[in-house]
């Protein structure tokens, strides 16, 4: 079994983390739902950034909506496979577990959404240039910014191979 090489730091960066994004999405989520009718919106700032209150019974763009089995599904799988790349990750992946942990709470807070209501709530939306973001929540942007964090450290690590293998020539 592969030592995680876990410092108390990292411990309690990474459990805070969680605490953080998955009570933070959550208490944003009721706070919406407490103001906000199905569908009204409050602007931010005009023409570019709203909220809205949005249930979402899908994917981003409402993909395979009312599908609730596979979401659940796939959410299991995630967090079984997030759990398993960080065992495997080594200490110095700094970024990719943190980004692991992103992307784990963004899951865990959309997953307690769906298997509650059987929807995920979505407040955030932006209008860029004319066009209509899709509408997220805060799960689905540590959800992203910890993919982005993963594939940024994977993009580093290439890098560095390549230029050690370039200056073997």
């Amino acid at each position: 079994m592969k030592k995680l090489d876990l410092t108390y730091k990292h411990i309690i960066l990474y459990v805070l983390t969680f605490l953080i994004i998955v009570l933070g999405d959550q208490i944003t989520k009721v706070i919406v739902d407490h103001t906000l009718q199905l569908g009204g919106a409050y602007t931010i700032i005009e023409d570019f950034f709203y909220f809205t209150y949005y249930q979402n019974q899908g994917a981003a763009w409402s993909i395979l909506e009312g599908k609730i089995g596979v979401f659940l599904i796939v959410a299991v799988v995630a967090i079984i496979g997030i759990f398993y790349y960080f065992k495997q990750s080594h200490a110095y992946q700094k970024l990719t577990r943190f980004g692991l942990v992103l992307v784990l709470s963004g899951a865990i807070g959309n997953l307690i959404d769906r298997i509650v209501f059987g929807y995920v709530r979505d407040f955030i939306g932006f209008n860029i240039f004319g066009y209509s973001f899709p509408i997220f929540n805060v799960a689905d942007m540590a959800i992203t910014i910890g993919i982005g964090l993963v594939i940024l450290e994977v993009a580093m690590e290439e890098y560095k191979a390549w230029k050690i293998s370039k200056s073997e020539l």
